[in-house]
């Protein structure tokens, strides 16, 4: 999708990979169409509407344990280049042959309507969410790049690479949420900077080797090309002059430096001769003559000959290489002039105009519209419970960690706010865990104590033993990897939470926390003192040091300071023996 020749592959080098709170507190446009044919593909067969399933997975974690705020844009009426280009790549796809069919120009065909079915239920089911939508004027990916462009967002969640050419600052191309730096993302300062290319160079390349709306480009003219080309020319001025090799009027010529000039021109130099021995400057019959200062030296008298590979490095020979290279230079473009000229109608006007258009939305000032709300919890669940046959209590638990999320957003800004889904409040911060190299606190919410019912689904255990556990998604393989799991204890709930988010909004529970994780450490360390002071040699008698073993000078103690009537009266005849009859005593 977007520019053709792989394009991507050509910025791949460039890519970053950007860890977990890249978009914690951001704003990111995201193309919903493309959501919508990357979840299509990867589980159609599998399970029931996977369009709505996964974008209400995707945005739980996008919202919740990425922190981002989402803004989704749907595509409005295609351009009729679209339209166009979509029904011949679907006659590509189909074997036909496009010689012979006439060309519509100027209709709009709309996308058919299972598609569009599909976008109005994941449009329903986001405002449900909460979460702002955006209908573009013509291309999703045009208006999150005009977003992008004008700061109202912070990077743009697609795979199309027609982004850049709208504008787009950085693109978010691939998500592994199960990973330490989960982001695969595209800066277009990154791609200035290494491969030299601005937007209006970008979109020459589009023009040249194919894009959505122009799927086959010039004939001839791959990636490679169409780069080393482009390059050729400064960004404000390269759009320019496609159009004039568009136009023919500029051959036979070829562009040298900041010109143009014919390549007929020649212009002539006479050329040194060198000699066949040792190939520097000069004849043979005059190096024998008079010997070669190059090849002379104080015990050597004459030419000597030259190894093989040998170049020689006069000016003459320099300047030859500089002309043969510009020479081969000159031919390779004006070969790809020839190409362009050759093109009928090239450049489009049209798709020019389109990807430099400033306004891709149907509305004047998009701020206003660009709005969090809270969700319609129950309208929700009986929509997704409807659309995808759940039971009413998995989706609640499911949506647990998006609704702990704003409720904590909402006590940090001191917004009155009730218990979190009417039933639970926050209790204590359990502990810390380190997940994919990231730090949450797992925090306890408890029933209020108006609450009568428990809403969060719970199975018995497939022994039938009684014991409670709470149910995980179902057993699928095609399930999203990356949920938050709710996990249930005696009623209570465990969620895994942000630790900034935490401290903002219960900084007292986070000093309580604090200050008893610092009790129980510093009991352990007391603890530890005690059982190091007790393996003492002084020590070494009790029970629990019985079993080390001991050193020398405690297997053979000395007896010096033992009296004599100590001796008598323990009837050991040792007291006056040397000490090393004493050791041979204690080893028989």
């Amino acid at each position: 999708m977007g520019i053709g020749g792989n394009f991507w592959d050509l910025l791949k080098p460039y890519a970053r990979t950007e860890g977990f709170d890249f978009l914690r507190n951001k704003r990111v446009a995201i193309d919903l169409s493309y959501w919508i044919v990357q979840h299509e593909t990867a589980i159609k067969a599998h399970t029931r509407n996977p369009h709505l399933r996964l974008t209400f997975f995707r945005t739980i974690n996008l919202f919740s344990k990425f922190g981002a705020f989402p803004v989704f844009v749907a595509d409005g009426t295609p351009s009729p280049l679209k339209s166009q280009a979509r029904i011949i790549r679907f006659l590509q796809a189909s074997g036909i042959d496009l010689a012979n069919l006439p060309v519509a120009d100027g209709t709009s065909v709309e996308r058919n309507r299972k598609f569009l079915n599909c976008v109005q239920e994941c449009v329903e089911l986001l405002e449900l969410f909460g979460m702002p939508v955006l209908r573009a004027s013509g291309e999703a990916e045009g208006l999150c790049a005009q977003l992008n462009r004008e700061g109202r967002v912070d990077a743009c969640i697609t795979s199309d690479s027609d982004a850049f050419l709208f504008g787009a600052k950085c693109i978010i191309k691939r998500l592994k949420p199960n990973s330490q730096e989960p982001f695969e993302c595209y800066q277009m300062s990154d791609v200035e900077d290494g491969l030299g290319l601005k937007r209006n160079h970008l979109i020459a390349i589009a023009l040249l080797v194919g894009n959505d709306h122009d799927l086959k480009g010039v004939q001839g003219i791959g990636i490679e090309t169409a780069l080393s080309f482009v390059k050729s020319f400064a960004e404000d001025e390269v759009l320019d002059r496609l159009r004039e090799l568009g136009s023919g009027n500029t051959l036979p010529t070829t562009y040298v430096g900041d010109s143009f000039r014919n390549s007929d021109e020649n212009t002539t130099r006479t050329r040194v001769s060198h000699c066949s021995l040792c190939g520097h400057p000069g004849s043979k019959r005059s190096h024998l003559k008079d010997s070669c200062e190059r090849c002379s030296s104080s015990t050597i008298k004459g030419c000597t000959q030259k190894p093989i590979g040998f170049t020689c490095d006069c000016s003459s020979c320099d300047t030859d290489k500089k002309e043969k290279e510009q020479a081969k230079n000159e031919a390779w473009k004006t070969r790809v002039c020839k190409k362009i000229a050759a093109e009928p109608n090239f450049p489009n006007n049209a798709i020019i105009r389109m990807y430099l258009s400033e306004n891709h939305s149907s509305f004047t000032d998009a701020e206003p519209f660009i709005s969090w709300k809270k969700p319609n919890t129950e309208t929700l669940v009986d929509y997704v419970a409807y659309k995808l046959n759940w039971e009413p209590s998995f989706i609640r638990q499911k949506l647990f960690p998006l609704l702990s999320t704003v409720f904590l957003r909402s006590i940090a800004k001191n917004q009155e706010t009730d218990s979190l889904f009417g039933q639970y409040e926050f209790d204590f911060i359990q502990r810390t865990k380190m997940r994919f190299g990231h730090t949450f606190y797992v925090v306890i919410w408890k029933k209020s104590a108006k609450t009568v019912d428990d809403r969060i689904h719970k199975t018995r255990s497939e022994e039938g033993d009684g014991v409670e556990k709470d149910l995980d998604e179902p057993d699928d393989v095609f399930d999203e990897p990356d949920v938050t799991n709710v996990r249930v204890d005696n009623g209570c709930l465990m969620t895994d939470e942000n630790m900034d988010l935490v401290i903002a909004a219960y900084p007292e529970k986070v000093d309580q926390f604090m200050q008893e994780k610092e009790s129980k450490e510093s009991k352990s360390r007391k603890k530890s003192r005690a059982k190091s002071a007790s393996n003492t040699p002084e020590n070494s008698s009790s029970p629990t040091s019985r079993s080390l073993q001991l050193n020398i000078t405690q297997f053979f103690r000395s007896s010096k300071g033992e009296s004599t009537e100590n001796s008598k009266d323990n009837g050991s005849p040792s007291g006056n023996l040397s000490k090393s009859a004493r050791r041979r005593l204690l080893l028989e």
